[in-house]
């Protein structure tokens, strides 16, 4: 794919602009989860489930690598498939941001598993997609897509093992 001809300074530009969606669908979240750490404390969970303190580091480096990821492809103003790539990036931010809503705001376990299912398969998605379009891109994506997996069995394991709160 040819790269655009944007400015360094549009470039900067961008790429903060696309760090501020990413993290504002990130604080939408949080803002869902800010109670997490006692809920999650609460909930009967695996053996092989990681401690709430785990969970905001991984985060903040995922949530980086998808913004730095959505530029790069962003970048790619001539490619064909840019806009439907980036169009399937807002929609798992979206899904993303709804599951702590689903099961830390709301504690609604069955909706929570669907909705982290339907985040896995945007994001599976987005990573053949932006992969199409610049390869840096889709491997950025990687730990996401391997998070969100775990984060998928988690989310299942934790909702069957506590059916009277979620």
């Amino acid at each position: 794919m040819q790269l655009s001809h944007r400015s360094t300074p549009a470039q900067a530009v961008g790429l903060l602009a696309w760090l501020a969606i990413v993290f504002v669908a990130a604080a939408l979240g949080a803002f869902a989860s800010r109670d997490a750490s006692v809920f999650y404390g609460e909930l009967a969970k695996p053996g092989w489930a990681p401690p709430a303190a785990v969970f905001g580091p991984v985060w903040s480096v995922l949530y980086g690598l998808m913004a730095v990821a959505a530029w790069l492809v962003w970048r790619e103003r001539a490619a064909a498939g840019r806009g439907a790539a980036l169009s399937l990036f807002i929609a798992q931010l979206v899904a993303n941001a709804l599951w702590s809503w689903l099961f830390f705001g709301w504690h609604r376990g069955a909706l929570a598993f669907g909705d982290v299912l339907l985040l896995l398969g945007l994001v599976i998605g987005t990573v053949i997609a932006f992969w199409r379009i610049r390869r840096a891109a889709g491997w950025l994506l990687l730990p996401y897509a391997a998070w969100v997996s775990f984060a998928s069995a988690l989310t299942w394991a934790v909702w069957q093992a506590n059916p009277g709160l979620l």
